[in-house]
């Protein structure tokens, strides 16, 4: 199927050149073509240019894009967008003082909703979580990364990684799958971590690498959580069995989660919160992709990554949502661009360039989504009439989209 849009305000996020992604002071140049066409054939981006160029041929169907914008669909590379129930309670409760620490402390948080997940079966469990697929889709997602993490027992983490990949044999959307049973030391190993770390090296990552149920792995280093000796302990051991470390660090305390992640080649180290100087140095020359979730800091109150200065270091950035029932329960990549330009002082060009091309590169994407390259995949974002790609995050409040395609077909 053929589809040609015409007179299309701008075309933004235009890479003739293979790309990776964009550091330091590239992030500010987001190109684009204004007055353009493109046409789309099947799954896949055929040709783009200018009206005047446009090519007269038949086709199965024409869009006039006239006053609207056409982008490249959000990559959002950190989700755990399954999981069972809500914690609508501890919400209650920060609002009444209450910190994710105490939170946690009292036996909220993540072992709260691995509670909820083990009396959840695989068929709730999932239309649970097709619901909120449904939606980011809506919302302009065209790649997503989903962890488990929230099972945290043989059983638990397997029928959440079960669920991500019906979820994925399912649905048009890119979805890439991270075993994140290192999200916490459940009940049962309280007093018994390194139990807990064999559990998931000898018994679960076998029938993961077996079935195939993740691409990458996943830990969260940080203080009360899992140490740096513990990461290094379970990046290995993923790696032996084929999965590409992407980890959790720098949330609350930097305590060498970074330097972890760089040495074991992690695809990327996401939160970054709290940031010394010997983190910035760490990442630099690597091919590690930052990663910033906006939307948490907002969410928990606490600071926001230091998106200015991981940038004026010369450094990539990407944004992603965090999605998850207790510290981000929004999937809404709208949002988490405005947020960056509200809070952290990203340019509309930099937080775009984040949510695109360097979010596909955080979730090995790159080669097929992020920008509007000939030979990619049609996953596309038209706009309603707006005034310029600043609208976005300057109308926070507002759903600027009119239409997404994913593979050439609208949702």
């Amino acid at each position: 199927m053929k589809i040609l849009f015409v007179n299309i305000k701008e075309l933004i996020q235009v890479r003739t050149e293979p790309i990776s992604f964009v550091s330091g002071k590239e992030m500010k140049e987001l190109p684009s073509i204004k007055n353009a066409f493109l046409l789309i054939e099947n799954d896949l981006i055929k040709q783009f240019g200018v009206m005047t160029n446009c090519p007269n041929l038949a086709v199965d169907k024409t869009i006039d894009a006239t006053g609207k914008i056409i982008m490249p669909a959000w990559c959002d590379s950190h989700t755990h967008l399954v999981y069972a129930g809500n914690r609508e309670g501890e919400f209650v409760d920060k609002i009444n003082g209450l910190s994710y620490e105490e939170i946690a402390n009292k036996g909220g948080g993540i072992l709260n909703s691995a509670t909820k997940l083990t009396a959840t079966s695989a068929d709730d469990l999932y239309q649970q979580s097709k619901e909120r697929l449904d939606e980011v889709i809506s919302l302009g997602t065209g790649a997503i990364e989903i962890k488990s993490g929230y099972g945290l027992s043989l059983e638990s983490e397997l029928k959440m990684l079960r669920v991500i990949k019906r979820l994925k044999d399912n649905y048009p959307i890119a979805i890439k799958a991270t075993f994140l049973g290192a999200h916490a030391v459940p009940k049962k190993y309280k007093d018994n971590k390194d139990g807990y770390l064999q559990l998931l090296i000898t018994e679960l990552l076998p029938i993961i690498a077996k079935e195939n149920l993740a691409t990458y792995i996943d830990v969260f280093c940080e203080t009360g959580y899992f140490s740096v000796a513990d990461t290094e302990l379970i990046l290995k051991a993923g790696q032996q069995y084929g999965l590409t470390p992407k980890i959790h660090v720098n949330q609350f305390t930097s305590i060498g989660g970074v330097q972890a992640g760089v040495k074991y080649n992690a695809l990327s180290v996401d939160h970054l919160e709290v940031m010394k100087y010997v983190d910035f140095e760490a990442l630099k020359n690597t091919k590690t992709m930052p990663v910033a979730l906006p939307s948490c800091s907002y969410y928990l109150s606490i600071p926001y990554t230091p998106a200015r200065k991981i940038i004026d270091n010369g450094l990539p950035l990407a944004l992603a949502t965090d999605y998850n029932p207790g510290s981000t329960p929004s999937g809404n990549m709208n949002f988490v661009v405005a947020t960056a330009c509200i809070k952290m002082k990203m340019t509309p060009e930099e937080a775009i360039n984040a949510a695109t091309i360097n979010g596909a590169y955080a979730m090995g994407l790159e080669k097929t989504v992020g920008t509007i390259t000939v030979g990619k995949k049609a996953n596309l974002i038209l706009t309603k009439p707006i005034h310029s790609i600043a609208s976005i995050p300057y109308n926070f409040g507002s759903n600027k989209i009119e239409q997404v395609f994913l593979n050439g077909k609208m949702m």
